[in-house]
């Protein structure tokens, strides 16, 4: 017999055509087609919304409407949507997604979502009603590191199941591609595209869900430095990232310019390599081929790695299905119902509380004229987990209407 579905709460900026909300909340609600049929074993039962956008059809609100036809109650408060208004908790799992919306950027290039304020307020409730259920937090923890670590604190505090996250690390990779457990890599490098900021921690979180599985496990990372413009190639012929592995993804890359990357990123503002140094002395990098990479089919977040003791290069392509149904967020769901259903989970939050701390240490570092930054506080350490990747076949197109 099947277990009962697991009560949620979902907390969301705003729930909008293809905004995060939807693509996650969406199959909690919807299935994983849309369609009304097999989904993850959870129940939306309220929903916190702190934006409802009603611009067009592309920012029209779809919580209200939904809330209609699947009888969720639709809170002005996020205590009311975990406790449905009384003085004890009413779920079993939150998913907090704060991600889209009409958002400040601070002085370095950081849009300040609230994830914090979410986190604060979901854990207020805990420690008010003396219980703590699982939490999915979407993307970085938080904008800065400061916000991130007490995010962190207060889940070891209140002993709350903690995942966060990208779906890059959980999506398909063509070719496929798992590096076993204390393998013996030598160097990495990961290239991504798009918003510096935003779509940066998806890189890193494609590079940190490969390297994390090197020989001794993950320690944490003792620096790192935001090189643009000309230092970016100047870099990569010094030897500072691996032009063995950059030529490793190339011929993987979904769509670029005609011209060279050195030529084609001259002119874009933001493109940059994220040079990372790890405490134990592994050295990787992340490439931002902006004005060269393009998003093609699949998007365009890419891995290489050198393995000791072999001449070739292992590369894949992390492969993102748009749109619908975005099947790639259809594994970062189903990581979060074994979160809710379980309580413990799929892979450690840690991962993304060092890629948090990488990227804005590099939005210091981008802001600082580039300098190097030393980060003792990113000592972080932890070992990965076999949770696996996308290996189904991708599911097919589908055409949804929407409310």
């Amino acid at each position: 017999m099947k277990a009962a579905k697991k009560k949620v709460a979902a907390v969301v900026t705003e729930y909008r055509k293809w905004s995060h909300a939807d693509v996650i909340v969406g199959k909690v609600l919807e299935g994983w087609l849309y369609d009304g049929k097999d989904g993850p074993n959870m129940q939306v039962v309220s929903m916190y919304v702190d934006q409802f956008p009603d611009k067009d059809n592309r920012r029209k609100d779809m919580s209200r409407e939904l809330a209609k036809k699947y009888g969720f109650k639709l809170c002005s408060t996020i205590e009311e949507a975990l406790t449905l208004g009384g003085k004890e908790l009413a779920v079993e799992g939150v998913l907090s997604i704060g991600e889209h919306g009409d958002y400040p950027t601070n002085a370095r290039g950081q849009r300040l979502y609230p994830r914090r304020r979410f986190f604060e307020e979901i854990t207020k409730t805990f420690d008010k009603c003396k219980k703590s259920v699982p939490v999915f937090n979407d993307k970085h923890l938080a904008a800065t590191w400061e916000d991130a670590k007490w995010m962190y604190d207060r889940s070891r505090e209140l002993f709350v199941p903690f995942l966060a996250g990208s779906s890059v690390p959980v999506t398909w990779r063509r070719p496929n591609l798992k590096l076993e457990r204390d393998c013996e890599l030598t160097g990495a490098v990961a290239m991504g595209y798009g918003p510096f900021e935003g779509y940066g921690f998806h890189a890193l979180e494609g590079l940190q869900c490969m390297v994390e599985r090197r020989k001794g496990g993950e320690t944490g990372v003792k620096a790192v430095q935001c090189v643009q413009g000309p230092d970016m190639w100047k870099a990569l012929d010094d030897g500072r990232w691996s032009k063995k592995l950059l030529d490793a993804m190339i011929p993987m890359v979904p769509a670029h310019a005609k011209a060279e990357p050195r030529e084609a990123t001259a002119k874009a503002k933001d493109a940059a390599v994220f040079l990372i140094e790890y405490l134990d002395g592994f050295r990787a990098a992340v490439a931002m081929l902006n004005g060269w990479l393009h998003e093609g089919d699949g998007g365009a977040f890419l891995f290489a790695g050198q393995l000791k003791g072999q001449e070739k290069p292992v590369a894949t392509h992390y492969y993102l299905q748009q749109p619908d149904p975005f099947g790639h967020f259809i594994y970062l769901v189903k990581a979060i119902d074994s979160l809710v259903n379980t309580g413990h989970a799929p892979y450690p939050v840690e991962r993304t509380l060092l890629t948090t701390g990488i990227l804005d240490a590099i939005m210091i570092s981008k802001d600082e004229k580039n300098r190097r930054v030393e980060t003792p506080h990113l000592a972080i350490k932890y070992k990965p987990t076999e949770w696996s990747h996308a290996t189904d076949p991708v599911v097919k197109p589908i055409k949804r209407e929407f409310p």
